[in-house]
């Protein structure tokens, strides 16, 4: 009776191992696909219509608590990384585009905050980044609905070229190498 109860035991569990086994590699090749870029806007089109304008238009505080007019990096290539203290993926990228914004001072990184000023601050006392942050707090995530990312996920990095259009878009966190390629195109393309 013993050794019968082993063996079903065993056999029930190797056969959720397996069913588990299944699902995590069936999930993970879906991932990436949901992770990856958007796309070039001219490739590919998101869900939602994407309003450049509406970070144009933008005043955010900075962790001075200046506000700052968004309007303003208009006339240059600009990547707007949007992340919080709270998202693992977030807080993994922001040692890769603190890097790159080091490396490409004629690109503007502007990192936005969907989190308080607070939680920013500390963040920051602990993990310096070179680059420009904003704040914008849980009402970023209509902001980002209305440039394109109708989930609302983090973390979300857009390119604009010099002229404030959407060059291209990521959702989910950023590949350095991948990343610098849709970079390089940008730069290609502001020059033509």
């Amino acid at each position: 009776m013993k050794r019968r109860t082993v063996l079903l035991g065993a056999g029930g569990l190797a056969a959720m191992a397996v069913t588990g086994w299944a699902a995590w590699r069936s999930s993970s090749r879906s991932a990436p696909a949901a992770n990856r870029a958007v796309g070039a806007l001219g490739a590919q089109t998101p869900a939602a219509q994407p309003n450049p304008r509406a970070l144009f238009d933008a005043r955010l505080p900075g962790l001075d608590g200046h506000e700052f007019a968004l309007q303003t990096l208009i006339g240059q290539p600009l990547v707007v990384n949007f992340w919080a203290t709270w998202c693992a993926p977030c807080v993994q990228e922001l040692p890769y585009l603190n890097s790159m914004a080091k490396e490409l001072p004629n690109i503007k990184f502007v990192g936005i905050g969907i989190d308080t000023a607070q939680n920013i601050g500390q963040f920051v006392a602990k993990i310096p980044v070179s680059y420009q942050l904003l704040v914008a707090g849980h009402a970023g995530i209509a902001l980002l609905r209305e440039l394109g990312n109708s989930a609302g996920g983090l973390p979300f990095t857009l390119l604009f070229d010099a002229n404030g259009s959407i060059f291209d878009s990521i959702l989910g966190q950023i590949e350095p190498l991948d990343l610098r390629q849709r970079i390089d195109r940008l730069v290609a393309k502001s020059k033509t």
